[in-house]
C-alpha cells in the first residue's frame, strides 16, 4: 500500500497543479490517502514491536515458573498492575504521539491478561483445557482491540484464535477437523479490522482459513470438495477484483494485494489437491492447473501489482521443485526432466525479463513504479 499511497499523493500533486483541484481539496486528499493507505512502517515501531514482544514472552515464561517466593494476592496484583499499566500507560503514549510505544504497551498488557488467566487457574485449580483458556485470552485481546481500536491487537486476536483452532483440532493421539465456531470467530474478527483499520488482521485471517480448510480435508480425506471451493472462490475472488476494483476494495479491504492473497487461496487449494495425489497419476493435473494460475494472475495483474509479481515468480519456482522431487521419485528419466526443467527456466528467465523491461518502459508514462 506505501506504493500505491505515493503514486496517489503525486496525482493530487499533478491535478493541483494543474488547477484540477484547490489547496484545500488536495490536502484533505492526501491526509485522508495517508490515514487509510496503512502508513510505511519505520524502523523505530519494528523495534517497538520486538520490544514488546519480549517482555511479552518474559511475563509468560516468568509466570510459568511458578514463583513460589510470592503469596497468591502479590502474584495476582503484579500481573493485574501490568494489565492496567500497560493498557492506560499506552494510551497515554498513543495520546502523546508515540503511536508506536503506546501500540506495544497495549501487546505487553494483553500478555500479561493471558498469563493472568493462567496464574489464577493454576492457584484456584479451576478446571479447564489449555484451548479455552487460548480461547478466553484471545476474545478479552480482540474486546481490548475493539475498544482502543488497535490494529496490532486485533492481528493479535486473529494470531490467538488461529492457535485455539490448531489446539482444538490436533492432539498427540489424533487428528480430528477444525471447529467450526472459528468460522464464526473469523468473520467477527474481520469485521472488527474495518474497525481497527488492521491490513495485517485480515491477511491473517486470510491465511489462517487456507489452514482451517486444509486441516478439513487432511481430516477426512474423502472428499476435495472443501480445496475445490476454496480453489473457485480465490478464482472468483481475483475475478471480482479485476472487474470491481472499487467495490472489491470496500467489502474486502485488502488493498493492493488482493491479487496476490487470491492467488495464494487459490494454490493453497491448488496444493491440497496436489499433495492428496502426489503418488496418484492425476497429480499433473493440480500441477497443470496450478502453474496455468499463476500465468494467467501475472498476465492479468502483474503489470499492477508488484506483490502479485514476486509471489508469483516464487510460487512458479516452488511448484517447479516440487515437480521435480515428485517426478525422481517416481524414477521417470531424471536427464528428460532436467532437459525439459532448464528449457522451461530458460523461458521463464527470457519472458519475466521482458516482462518487467516493459512494466518499467509503461511505469512513467502510466505513473506506476518500476519493479
Amino acid at each position: 500500500m506505501a506504493s500505491y499511497a505515493t503514486k496517489v499523493k503525486h496525482d493530487i500533486a499533478r491535478w493541483r497543479e494543474a488547477g484540477l483541484i484547490d489547496d484545500a481539496t488536495a490536502g484533505s486528499l492526501s491526509l485522508d490517502v495517508e490515514r487509510n493507505a496503512g502508513g510505511q512502517v519505520s524502523f523505530g515501531t519494528v523495534l517497538a514491536m520486538m520490544a514488546a514482544a519480549l517482555f511479552s514472552a518474559a511475563i509468560l515464561i516468568f509466570v510459568a515458573a511458578n514463583w513460589e517466593d510470592f503469596p497468591r494476592l502479590a502474584r495476582v496484583g503484579m500481573l493485574f498492575a501490568i494489565i492496567l499499566g500497560g493498557y492506560v500507560g499506552g494510551a497515554a503514549l498513543k495520546l502523546s504521539g508515540r503511536e508506536a510505544a503506546g501500540e506495544a504497551a497495549w501487546i505487553v498488557a494483553a500478555a500479561a491478561f493471558g498469563a493472568s488467566i493462567a496464574l489464577i487457574a493454576q492457584i484456584y485449580h479451576m478446571s479447564g483445557d489449555e484451548a479455552q483458556a487460548v480461547f478466553v485470552w484471545g476474545a478479552g485481546t480482540a474486546l481490548a482491540a475493539a475498544a482502543l481500536r488497535s490494529g496490532p491487537l486485533t492481528a493479535g486476536a486473529v494470531l490467538l484464535a488461529g492457535a485455539w483452532m490448531l489446539m482444538r483440532t490436533s492432539s498427540a493421539w489424533w487428528l480430528a477437523g477444525p471447529p467450526l465456531p472459528w468460522l464464526a470467530v473469523a468473520a467477527a474478527l474481520y469485521a472488527l479490522s474495518f474497525w481497527t483499520r488492521s491490513l495485517l488482521a485480515r491477511h491473517l485471517l486470510l491465511l489462517s482459513l487456507y489452514l482451517f480448510v486444509a486441516l478439513a480435508y487432511f481430516a477426512d480425506e474423502s472428499s476435495f470438495a472443501a480445496p475445490l471451493a476454496l480453489a473457485a472462490a480465490a478464482a472468483l475472488l481475483f475475478a471480482f477484483g479485476r472487474l470491481r476494483p472499487a467495490e472489491a476494495g470496500r467489502l474486502l479491504g485488502l488493498g493492493q494485494e488482493l491479487p496476490a492473497q487470491a492467488l495464494a487461496g487459490f494454490l493453497a487449494g491448488v496444493g491440497i489437491v496436489q499433495a492428496a495425489l502426489v503418488d496418484e497419476p492425476g497429480f499433473v493435473f493440480p500441477t497443470i492447473l496450478a502453474f496455468a494460475g499463476i500465468v494467467a494472475a501475472l498476465l492479468l495483474e502483474g503489470h499492477d501489482s508488484r506483490a502479485l509479481r514476486w509471489f508469483a515468480y516464487a510460487a512458479f519456482a516452488f511448484h517447479l521443485c516440487f515437480l521435480y522431487v515428485v517426478m525422481l521419485g517416481s524414477m521417470m528419466d531424471t536427464a528428460g526432466f532436467f532437459l525439459l526443467a532448464g528449457l522451461s527456466l530458460s523461458a521463464l528467465a527470457f519472458l519475466i525479463s521482458r516482462f518487467e523491461r516493459r512494466i518499467a518502459a509503461a511505469g512513467p508514462a502510466n505513473g506506476g513504479s518500476a519493479a
